[in-house]
C-alpha cells in the first residue's frame, strides 16, 4: 500500500516538486567547502568566509520571508525568490574568476533561498491547519529523499565539474518556482469559486446581520478570517513576546554552530587525510538514507519517550551532543560514521518540530516567528564556519570538535529552560504523530 494515498493529491505533488528542489539543492551546498579549498585554493578560513557571507544572506533572507508573508503575499514571495535564486546559481560559474564578485553572488544565493523556506512552511501550516504537524514530517521526509539523491551524485558530479552542480541546483530551482506558480494561481482559482458561493451565502444572512448588529467579517467562516487577517500586531509587540521564541532560538543558534563541523571540520579533514571526496559525500548520502529509513525509530521516540514538541527539540541536542562526541574521541571515518547516524537522529527529532510548534502557538502570526526564529538560528551558521575554519587552520580537527560538543552541550540547556517555560506549549504532540 503507498502511504501516499492517504494525503490529497495537491499534497502528493507538493512533495514531488520538493523532492525535486532538493535534489538539485544538494548537488552544491555540501561542496561549497570543498570548491573554494580545493578549486579555487584557498584556505579553509576563506571557505568559512563564504559560508558566512551565505548565511548572513540567509538571516536577511529568513526575516523577510516571515515578516513580508502578508504583505507582499504568498505567490509573489515565493516566486520571486525561487527565481531569483536560481538567477544567482547560474552566474555562479562565470563570477568564479572574480573573488569579491564571487562573494556577493553567494551572499544573494542564501538571501533568495532563504526568503521562500518561511513562507513555505507558513503557507503548508495555513492551508493544511488540522495536519500541519503530520505533513511538516512528510515534507521534511521527501525533502531528504532528495537530499540523499542529490549528495550520492555530488561527489561524482564534483570529479567531473562544480560548475555543473551550480547549474544542475539552479535548473531545479526554476522548476520549483514554475510548479509554485501554477499551483498557487489554481489555489487562487478556487478561493475566486469560493468566494462567489460566500457571496450567495452572505446575501442569504444579510437580513439577520441587520438585524443582529453583527458585522460580515464576524459571518465568515473561522477558515476564512484566517485567511482575510493580515498581522495586526507591530512588530516591537511581537518581538517582545520573547517566552515564544528566544530561548529556542538560541538552541538553534548553537546547533547550527556545531553543525558547521561537517563543512569545515569533516570536509577538510577528509581531504587532508588523502581519502576520496566520495567519502564525504557518502556522509551526507548515509544522513539522507537514515531520515528515510529510520523513521520507525523516531516515531517510536516520538510516541514513548518524548511525547511533546519541546521534549523532542531537548532530545534532539543529546542525540547532537553525542553524535559530535564520537568525532571528538574517534577522530577517524568511523567515528564520523558513528556521529553523522546519532546527529542525523537529532535532526529527524528537531527539524518538524519547530515550525509545527511555531505554527500551533503563533497564530496568525506564525510567518513571523517561523523567519525570526530561522534568521537568529541561522546567525550560528555566520560565525560558526569561520570560527571552525579557522580553528582547523590552526590546530586540526580536535579543537573544532570540542567547539562542537561545547555547543550541542549549551543547546541541551537552552532547550530544557524553553521546554520548562513553556508549560501550555509543552502538551502539544510530538511532531510527526497524527493528532
Amino acid at each position: 500500500m503507498n502511504p501516499l494515498k492517504a494525503y490529497p493529491r495537491e499534497v502528493q505533488v507538493f512533495l514531488a516538486a520538493s523532492l525535486i528542489n532538493a535534489t538539485g539543492s544538494a548537488l552544491m551546498w555540501p561542496l561549497i567547502s570543498m570548491f573554494v579549498f580545493d578549486e579555487l585554493g584557498r584556505s579553509m578560513a576563506d571557505a568559512g568566509l563564504v559560508i558566512l557571507i551565505q548565511s548572513v544572506g540567509g538571516i536577511v533572507g529568513q526575516l523577510i520571508g516571515g515578516s513580508y508573508y502578508h504583505r507582499i503575499g504568498v505567490k509573489r514571495l515565493i516566486v520571486g525568490a525561487l527565481a531569483l535564486n536560481a538567477l544567482c546559481l547560474f552566474l555562479l560559474p562565470a563570477v568564479r574568476v572574480s573573488w569579491p564578485l564571487f562573494l556577493v553572488t553567494m551572499g544573494l544565493v542564501g538571501l533568495f533561498n532563504a526568503v521562500s523556506m518561511p513562507a513555505i512552511q507558513a503557507f503548508v501550516g495555513f492551508r493544511f491547519a488540522d495536519r500541519r504537524a503530520e505533513l511538516f514530517n512528510v515534507i521534511y521526509v521527501a525533502n531528504n529523499i532528495g537530499v540523499a539523491l542529490g549528495t550520492a551524485l555530488s561527489g561524482f558530479l564534483a570529479d567531473l565539474s562544480y560548475n555543473l552542480s551550480f547549474v544542475a541546483n539552479g535548473v531545479s530551482s526554476v522548476l520549483f518556482a514554475v510548479f509554485f506558480l501554477a499551483y498557487l494561481r489554481r489555489v487562487d482559482d478556487n478561493r475566486m469559486g469560493q468566494a462567489a458561493g460566500r457571496a450567495g451565502w452572505k446575501r442569504e444572512r444579510g437580513a439577520d446581520r441587520a438585524g443582529s448588529g453583527g458585522t460580515e467579517r464576524d459571518e465568515m467562516p473561522a477558515a476564512d478570517r484566517q485567511e482575510t487577517t493580515v498581522g495586526s500586531a507591530g512588530t516591537w509587540a511581537l518581538l517582545a513576546n520573547i517566552r515564544l521564541y528566544l530561548l529556542l532560538a538560541i538552541g538553534g543558534l548553537l546547533l547550527q554552530v556545531g553543525n558547521s563541523i561537517w563543512n569545515t571540520g569533516v570536509s577538510p579533514f577528509i581531504i587532508s587525510s588523502g581519502m576520496e571526496k566520495k567519502a564525504y559525500g557518502f556522509l551526507w548520502t548515509l544522513n539522507g538514507i537514515l531520515i528515510f529509513a529510520a523513521q520507525p525509530l523516531t516515531s517510536l521516540l516520538r510516541r514513548y519517550a518524548v511525547r511533546t514538541v519541546t521534549a523532542q527539540m531537548t532530545a534532539s541536542s543529546l542525540f547532537y551532543l553525542a553524535g559530535y562526541g564520537c568525532i571528538l574521541l574517534w577522530q577517524s571515518y568511523p567515528g564520523m560514521v558513528a556521529g553523522m547516524v546519532l546527529a542525523t537522529i537529532g535532526e529527524m527529532l528537531i527539524a518538524p518540530a519547530v515550525p509545527a510548534y511555531l505554527s500551533e502557538s503563533g497564530g496568525r502570526h506564525a510567518p513571523f516567528y517561523i523567519g525570526l526564529t530561522g534568521g537568529i538560528g541561522s546567525a550560528g551558521r555566520v560565525f560558526g564556519p569561520y570560527i571552525m575554519g579557522s580553528l582547523f587552520d590552526g590546530g586540526g580537527l580536535p579543537p573544532v570538535a570540542w567547539l562542537a560538543v561545547a555547543t550541542a552541550g549549551l543547546s541541551v540547556v537552552f532547550y530544557a529552560a524553553h521546554a520548562r517555560l513553556q508549560q501550555a506549549s509543552s502538551l502539544l504532540p510530538a511532531a510527526g504523530v497524527e493528532k
